[in-house]
């Protein structure tokens, strides 16, 4: 049965990768000849979303995104935070530079908007006047301020250096909670850490049955340049971690605010 799942999740992702270069490279080259610049948001998510669903994703999401930009927050788990949450709603990603390296996956990270930074170079200051230009053009930008993936049962310190960026722009915060789970408890195949190196991890994903993903938009946090961004990203870490809490508990379906949407991917 898992050479069987396998073998059909790596066909559908393989051919939808291949369905995703073709689209990106017809909008590089249309905005080529005619000199225009295209805004790729809706086609990120699009993708994005398809990717997910070759994932074998089973996801369900509480709150409401923001309709404005807005600088979101999220812990880390795995490079599939990025298609589970560009998914959910428009925005770019700030990833580490050598996501950008990776091949096929980096080309389609850059067309698709992400901000690269390279970890330890000391260019934050560069990163964070990158976002606040991002945000000033209308585009919601993701960071994950822990700074690296975690085993996904808990939620490490935030860094605040790039959370600057939102009161630059004067545009608000809204913090994410991201959780996977496997027969009710954290999932331990997800998290992508260590010198594990995608393609592997990748498959291991693949073999195994369909994991549960929870996403919880919080609150907006309003911010402006007399706010003291060191209680902020304190209580922002705490908001994410509660809300990581609460996706592992299973308690997504007793909010009663929005109520949660259950997005399912294939069952293989």
């Amino acid at each position: 049965m898992e050479l069987i799942r396998l073998t059909a999740r790596l066909v559908l992702f393989t051919g939808f990768m291949g369905l995703t270069a073709t689209l990106a490279g017809t909008l590089l080259l249309v905005e080529t000849l005619f000199r225009c610049q295209i805004d790729r948001a809706p086609f990120a998510r699009i993708c994005f979303n398809g990717a997910s669903r070759c994932l074998g994703f089973r996801m369900s999401t509480q709150g409401t995104f923001s309709n404005r930009p807005v600088l979101y927050v999220s812990n880390h788990i795995s490079w599939s935070d990025i298609p589970v949450l560009g998914g959910l709603v428009p925005l770019r990603f700030l990833s580490k530079a050598e996501v950008g390296r990776w091949p096929v996956i980096g080309w389609l990270a850059t067309q698709a908007g992400t901000l690269f930074i390279q970890r330890g170079s000391g260019k934050a200051g560069q990163a964070r006047d990158e976002i606040a230009r991002t945000l000033l053009n209308g585009q919601s930008v993701l960071v994950f301020p822990e700074g690296t993936t975690t085993a996904g049962v808990t939620v490490l310190p935030f860094h605040s250096r790039l959370l600057h960026a939102a009161a630059d722009a004067g545009v608000d915060i809204q913090p994410l909670s991201i959780g996977y789970l496997r027969n009710g408890h954290p999932d331990h195949l997800a998290p992508f850490i260590g010198d594990d190196e995608f393609q592997h991890h990748l498959m291991r994903m693949l073999r195994q049955p369909a994991v549960e993903v929870g996403v919880i938009a919080h609150p907006v946090v309003t911010i402006d340049d007399s706010t003291d961004l060191t209680d902020v990203t304190r209580d922002l870490r705490q908001t994410v971690h509660e809300g990581l809490r609460q996706i592992q508990a299973g308690r997504l379906s007793d909010q009663a605010s929005d109520g949660p949407t259950a997005v399912a991917g294939p069952e293989l």
